[in-house]
C-alpha cells in the first residue's frame, strides 16, 4: 500500500508530464532569407490600385472571333488581351461578343493574377515597413471585417493581395495572418478557397517552409 508521500510524490511527478505531453508550438514569422522567392513591387499593390489607373498601365490587344452568320461568317475584333507593362502579365477574355466586355473581364482577371503573383511589403515584415496609404485604407475599411466578399465586390482583389502579402510573410500561417486583419483563422481560409489559384499559391508557400497544405 502507498504511503501518503508515495502518493504525493506520484501526483507531482505527473503534473509536469501532463503539460509537456498538452503543449503546442507557437506560430512564429520565419526569417526573411527563408521566404519563398516572388516577385516584389513598390507599393501600392497593382489589384489595390484604381481600376481606370491599372487600366493605363496595360497594353491592349485584340483578337479576331467568328461573328454569328452562315458558313462565311463575320469576323468580329472581340477577343481581349491586356499586357500589364509594369509586370509582364497577362491576361485574356474572348468568350463574350462584345469587346468592352471582354476588355472588363479581361481587366478583372489580371487584377486577381497580380493579386496572386506579385508581392508588395506586408506590415508583419518585423525589419522593413510599408505605410502606402492606399494599402494602409483599406486594410483599416477591412479589418475586423466579415470577409465575406462577392466577386463583384470591387475591393475583393486588393484584399485578397495584401492577405497574400501577409501569408507569405508569415510562412503560409493563416493563423498570424487572422490576426492582423482581425478576423478568425477560418475566414482568411475562406477568401484563399473563393479564389482557387490563391489557395494553390499558399500552399507552395507552405510547402516551401515544409507545412501541410491548407484545404
Amino acid at each position: 500500500m502507498e504511503t501518503s508521500s508515495e502518493l504525493t510524490l506520484t501526483i507531482r511527478t505527473a503534473v509536469p508530464f501532463f503539460r509537456v505531453m498538452s503543449s503546442k508550438p507557437t506560430a512564429t514569422i520565419p526569417d526573411a532569407r527563408a521566404r519563398m522567392d516572388f516577385r516584389l513591387v513598390d507599393a501600392p499593390h497593382p489589384a489595390v490600385i484604381d481600376v481606370a489607373t491599372l487600366s493605363n498601365q496595360c497594353d491592349l490587344r485584340t483578337q479576331a472571333r467568328s461573328g454569328p452568320g452562315g458558313q462565311h461568317r463575320n469576323k468580329t475584333s472581340s477577343g481581349v488581351f491586356l499586357t500589364h507593362r509594369p509586370t509582364g502579365i497577362v491576361a485574356e477574355a474572348t468568350e463574350r461578343r462584345s469587346q468592352a466586355q471582354n476588355r472588363d473581364v479581361a481587366l478583372q482577371r489580371l487584377r486577381y493574377l497580380l493579386a496572386t503573383e506579385i508581392r508588395t511589403l506586408s506590415p508583419l515584415d518585423p525589419v522593413c515597413s510599408n505605410d502606402d496609404p492606399l494599402e494602409s485604407d483599406l486594410r483599416q475599411r477591412y479589418h475586423r471585417h466579415s470577409f465575406r466578399l462577392s466577386d463583384a465586390n470591387i475591393d475583393k482583389p486588393g484584399v485578397l493581395a495584401l492577405v497574400m502579402n501577409d501569408l507569405w510573410v508569415a510562412g503560409g500561417q493563416p493563423s498570424l495572418v487572422a490576426t492582423q486583419w482581425g478576423v478568425s483563422t477560418s475566414k482568411i481560409v475562406a477568401l484563399l478557397r473563393s479564389f482557387a489559384p490563391a489557395l494553390i499559391m499558399v500552399n507552395r508557400v507552405r510547402s516551401h517552409h515544409e507545412r501541410l497544405p491548407l484545404h
